[in-house]
């Protein structure tokens, strides 16, 4: 195994941030998304993860505009912001010095586009240009819900991160009838248990803002060229190459010592379940209080216009009522209907 790269913690160093994000509501890019579904179905009708090509994995619900929001109040002094998309450009977004749109093709090789699933498309977060060695890594799902003290995520032999609340997951053998994250888990026990005393812990990490380190990835895909050559090989998220960054990543840091877990106060908000506003009410009552939380859109295939979606804007922006700085100046975003337009890229979904 390659020896693991030196992190010299310095203090002045920035600390970048990077999103994927997508806008399913672009005609242009749903007919690409279509036109490749179908292609897909016919070639490997079985290979698709479970909702790996529903609307809500692509759906923008102004997220990212509110995760820029928290961003900026919680993480004031955080660096350049990162925004990979698939050509598209947020009709909201104001031009920048310290925001950079990130084409997939900038950073994807032509042969392996189009791709809409996430976990192939933030394989190479690391590659932007320009990155900072430090940098959170963020669905547009997620946000930062208290001030960011930056030794509760980096110190200077690696990162840290959160458990999930979610049940302890069974086996080692991926499965087509569980979540991505479930599998990325059994993925990383099957890899990493070649290591000498290798400890799997059979858990799914929190969705929360991912603190990592330009150097862990490229030594995490030195050592297992084959499991990113298998996630990059994706068109949709399938169910037999999950996420690497958001597990196998983490867990070969883990292993290696350099990565630390930490107990957060942290919420993950599904949208889609019948105790929506409940989870919502939740969610204000406990503002100020989280470390981070994530409100995933399960609407799954709900028209633009239902009411669940209406009530995810009006909460954050409840939650979150200034502009950021890299927004035009308009009216309220909780007041609009998801926008139509050439733009964007979504959350754990797909985000990427």
């Amino acid at each position: 195994m390659p020896a693991a790269s030196v992190f010299l913690d310095v203090p002045e160093a920035r600390i970048d941030i990077v999103y994927l994000w997508v806008d399913g509501n672009d005609p242009a890019w749903r007919a690409r998304r279509h036109l490749a579904a179908r292609k897909h179905g016919a070639i490997d009708p079985g290979a698709m993860a479970l909702y790996g090509n529903v609307e809500g994995r692509f759906r923008d619900n102004d997220e990212l505009r509110y995760s820029l929001r928290a961003l900026e109040r919680h993480f004031p002094e955080h660096g350049h912001v990162y925004v990979v998309t698939d050509g598209q450009t947020p009709a909201w977004l104001r031009p920048s010095s310290r925001l950079t749109l990130v084409d997939h093709r900038e950073l994807i090789p032509a042969s392996q586009l189009p791709t809409f699933d996430s976990a192939h498309i933030e394989s190479y977060v690391h590659r932007i240009p320009g990155l900072s060695e430090r940098f959170f890594y963020l669905n547009d799902d997620v946000f930062f819900g208290a001030p960011v003290r930056v030794d509760d995520w980096f110190w200077c032999g690696g990162v840290c991160a959160t458990w999930s609340d979610d049940p302890v997951v069974e086996g080692t053998a991926l499965r087509p009838d569980e979540n991505a994250l479930e599998n990325a888990s059994r993925l990383s026990a099957q890899w990493l248990s070649r290591l000498p005393g290798y400890q799997h812990t059979p858990r799914t990490f929190a969705h929360s803002p991912r603190p990592l380190l330009k150097s862990l990835l490229l030594a995490a895909e030195l050592d297992a060229p084959e499991l990113f050559e298998r996630v990059r090989s994706t068109t949709f998220r399938t169910w037999a190459s999950p996420t690497l960054v958001s597990d196998f990543v983490l867990r070969r840091a883990l292993a290696l010592g350099q990565l630390r877990m930490r107990e957060c106060a942290h919420l993950h908000v599904t949208t889609g379940c019948d105790d929506q506003a409940q989870q919502l009410d939740a969610l204000i009552d406990a503002a100020g209080a989280l470390d981070f939380f994530c409100i995933n859109d399960t609407t799954d295939d709900a028209h633009g216009h239902d009411p669940r979606l209406a009530k995810v804007r009006a909460v954050l922006q409840r939650l979150f009522p200034l502009a950021s700085r890299f927004e035009q100046e308009t009216t309220h975003a909780a007041t609009h209907a998801p926008h139509r337009h050439p733009g964007r890229l979504r959350g754990p979904h797909q985000l990427a």
